[in-house]
């Protein structure tokens, strides 16, 4: 961990199940963490907050101890790092804080008053980023002081589970915010990866496209739910847990995909199966993948061996941990 990540004083905005989630990462990092509610509640509804957080977060420790994840005498210590700090003490609270995380509601009214009731409280040296799945921060950016300390990490939930956070600074975002960024995710756990201010950043826009097309597989009786989610579980999802999707690309051959781009989008006469530009300049440059050495990425047959055993090794485990690994028979 480094110097710089051990320094963070972090926490939320927000205290919900985002900012929950991420309270009970930082907690079973062995950081501490508070969760700023900038809502105006009576004491008796200040009191249900604090008992449903502790009760909440009780839970998820609990339930990573019958897992085998955290001994029982950790829960109460994971349970001491997370602070709920109210309204009445919030500006003294986020004077202190140098990585805020914004996790209110999805909607841009909550998202503006929270982000501009924040900003001008924490310290020059802070950084403030916003968990929006679907917002961009160039979208909200104008809602904070400053521009250049700003930036979107959206986490994944489970957020005390899933490794991934997406990291997508805008235009004005400064190297250093998105830098201490990955660092202080790193330092938790974490896998951050980097992605242009686009929406949908991933994640959120490969599964829109996957969940409709499941979707419309069931309307159009191509498959029953239960059969496409059987082929998800033990294909598709193992798959793409062994090696990820470009790479999925080059392992097959990028021909494979646009012979069969083709197909699909002839056969179902929708030009949404069609393949992008990107693939059909691989296959005019004989950029196929491993086969030829070159294609979405270099493979340099060295490279090459050890990455088919590595994913072919993970995959192996994916099938263990399923209970489906195959049994050579005698």
């Amino acid at each position: 961990m480094s110097e710089r990540a051990v320094a963070e004083a972090a926490g939320a905005v927000g205290c919900g199940r985002m900012g929950r989630g991420i309270a009970a990462a930082y907690a079973m990092a062995g950081q501490s963490f508070v969760l700023i509610d900038l809502r105006d509640r009576t004491p008796e509804a200040r009191n249900a907050l604090h008992a449903s957080v502790r009760a909440d977060l009780s839970a998820i420790f609990e339930q990573l101890s019958s897992l085998g994840l955290a001994t029982a005498d950790q829960i109460d210590r994971m349970l001491e790092r997370v602070k709920v700090v109210d309204r009445s003490d919030a500006a003294s609270a986020l004077r202190q804080i140098t990585l805020l995380f914004e996790a209110v509601p999805e909607t841009l009214e909550a998202k503006r008053e929270a982000l501009r009731a924040v900003s001008s409280h924490l310290p020059a040296t802070a950084f403030l980023a916003s968990t929006s799945s679907t917002m961009l921060a160039s979208e909200l950016a104008g809602m904070v002081e400053r521009l250049d300390r700003f930036l979107n990490a959206h986490w994944l939930n489970p957020a005390y589970l899933i490794p991934l956070v997406e990291v997508a600074p805008h235009s004005a975002t400064a190297k250093w915010a998105r830098d201490r960024m990955m660092v202080a995710l790193s330092a938790v756990s974490k896998v951050p990866v980097l992605c242009g201010d686009q929406p949908g950043y991933i994640v959120p826009r490969l599964q829109a496209l996957i969940m409709n097309e499941a979707a419309r597989m069931v309307e159009q009786g191509a498959a029953t739910a239960e059969e496409i989610d059987k082929a998800v579980r033990y294909g598709f999802g193992l798959r793409y847990a062994a090696m990820g999707v470009v790479e999925f690309i080059d392992f097959g051959g990028v021909d494979i995909l646009f012979h069969g781009s083709r197909y699909l989008a002839a056969r179902h006469g929708d030009a949404r199966y069609e393949s992008p530009v990107i693939v059909d300049r691989h296959m005019a440059a004989d950029e196929l993948g491993i086969k030829t050495g070159k294609g979405f990425y270099d493979w340099p047959q060295e490279k090459a061996r050890a990455f088919q055993k590595e994913a072919t090794q993970r995959l192996v485990r994916l099938l263990r941990l399923a209970g489906v690994e195959p049994r050579c028979q005698a």
